[in-house]
């Protein structure tokens, strides 16, 4: 790998850690700092924070791969999340900023359930918490992997570096990073470096997908047309193959979105509930401009590779071959460095919201109920690293089934918490025995229909995506099982509203 791609990386680097160290000075006296960056967002910085940690790799990787592979059909995906993410934005985002903080200022979900419906608050807060940190390690283990295998096909000579695989260089380098502005900043540094990655991101898929297509002689709208023409006819429909359990398994990925924790505690953390409709419109431009440039480098770079006889064995890596084939080892390395921003925000997010389960939800009300601000910091900072070991060892192996596991595990969160907080938010007579029925019954049902196999195929047809039918069932059973136990008063009201300017 060239020198200049060397020096585009170490910059970033070294801007994440100085980020890290910046919010270490600014938001870490308390555990409200330390969590939730003292609820003192800006609009942008919570907008594009929510953004990067919710895309992923899967922006740069998996939705290019897709597109490359199977065409303009595959964009539904990207459809139905951008639906979502503008329905969760409008629907969660105001009344999770609100009432978190009117519910006794709570820092995390599981301590918002359970203080809203306070008679099964200890059974809200432990099955939340067991949900939240073994999927996000998991979770965490999938964006370690990818870094991981982004070092060993894109970085060959580390080898020469050390003794370790270039797949567990990547893995420990990416967990390095991330670890140090996590533990030393919390929320604020991850805000931060997300903003940063946001952006970055956003500029690489504005870039890339123009640059492709220009690329070389035959370059233009009309030549990629033409070319992907000859690959299929029907490479540029949005209906090819598409059937009616395909369309609503794709779209239903915006689901998922309601019961993301590593993305809804960003609508805690805005400055005021005022200021959410700002960063709603920021973050859906963003998101809008990165999803149109993804599907881009698909479907951009599925021309240029047949017009050049360019063979790619895997289309998940149409992005890193790309950057490498068609730049300037220096624009190469801002290329490569977004892919890495992309898995970096993301663990991160994850890193944090898990830790904060553990810290607030298990040590806190377990173990020392009556520790002090300064304690709860340290043992914040603890809780990352015992995750970041775990998924550091889940990831060990390249080759490992935990990326099938992952793959549901948007559904798992979508299903269990996303009724569930839609209800919270917005029904009254909504009750303690219905959230807990409802949390277990979406991730039951969610694992259930895997285990079945009906994710693949259903009775005899195409699969039907799990998040349907555990959504679903978590919603009627949260209704059926609060209307029964109304009268019980299972539920707190809502609390007066704190006249304090932020609201």
């Amino acid at each position: 790998m060239s020198v200049g791609v060397w020096i585009s990386l170490t910059l970033y680097f070294v801007l994440m850690l100085a980020i890290g160290f910046y919010a270490w000075r600014k938001s870490t006296a308390s555990s409200e700092e330390y969590m939730l960056g003292g609820r003192q967002l800006p609009p942008a910085v919570a907008a594009l924070s929510a953004g990067a940690s919710d895309m992923s790799g899967w922006l740069l990787l998996g939705l290019p791969g897709a597109l490359y592979a199977s065409g303009l059909v595959e964009a539904w995906i990207g459809i139905g999340l951008f639906v979502g993410a503008l329905a969760n934005w409008i629907i969660v985002a105001p009344r999770l900023r609100e009432q978190t903080q009117r519910y006794d200022n709570s820092l995390t979900i599981p301590e918002f359930l359970a203080r809203r419906f306070p008679t099964k608050a200890i059974a809200l807060r432990t099955i939340s918490a067991v949900i939240i940190v073994v999927f996000f390690s998991v979770y965490t283990a999938s964006g370690l992997v990818a870094g991981g295998k982004l070092f060993d096909s894109a970085f060959g000579d580390l080898v020469n570096l050390s003794a370790m695989s270039d797949y567990s260089v990547g893995i420990w380098l990416t967990l390095g990073i991330v670890l140090t502005y996590t533990v030393v900043g919390g929320f604020l540094a991850v805000s931060l470096t997300d903003f940063v990655q946001g952006c970055i991101m956003m500029v690489a898929l504005v870039l890339m997908p123009i640059v492709v297509l220009f690329a070389g002689e035959g370059g233009g709208f009309d030549q990629a047309a033409e070319t992907l023409g000859s690959v299929d006819p029907n490479f540029l429909s949005l209906t090819n193959g598409l059937t009616i359990v395909g369309f609503f398994s794709a779209v239903t990925w915006g689901l998922g979105y309601f019961g993301q924790p590593h993305i809804i505690v960003r609508f805690m953390a805005v400055r005021s509930v005022r200021e959410v409709p700002r960063a709603r419109n920021i973050g859906m431009t963003w998101m809008a401009i990165s999803l149109i440039g993804a599907i881009g480098v698909g479907i951009f770079g599925r021309a240029y590779a047949t017009r050049n006889g360019l063979t790619v064995e895997d289309p998940e890596t149409i992005f890193i071959i790309l950057a490498d084939l068609l730049f300037h080892p220096l624009i190469t390395g801002f290329l490569l460095a977004a892919l890495l921003a992309a898995i970096m925000s993301t663990i991160s997010s994850q890193l944090l919201v898990a830790s904060s389960s553990l810290t607030e939800d298990f040590y806190r009300l377990f173990l020392r109920k009556e520790a002090g601000e300064r304690e709860m910091v340290n043992v914040g900072r603890v809780c990352v690293v015992l995750v970041a070991i775990a998924a550091a060892i889940i990831a060990g192996d390249p080759d490992s089934k935990v990326l099938g596991l992952v793959a549901n595990a948007w559904a798992g969160f979508g299903a269990a918490f996303g009724p569930l907080i839609i209800l919270a938010l917005t029904w009254d007579r909504m009750t303690g025995a219905g959230a807990v029925a409802g949390l277990v019954t979406g991730a039951v049902t969610v694992i259930v229909w895997i285990a079945i196999g009906w994710s693949d195929s259903f009775l005899g047809g195409p699969g039907v995506y799990e998040i349907i039918p555990g959504f679903l069932a978590a919603w009627l059973v949260i209704v059926a099982v609060s209307l029964s136990t109304e009268s019980s008063g299972e539920f707190r009201p809502l609390p007066e509203r704190d006249a304090s300017p932020a609201e």
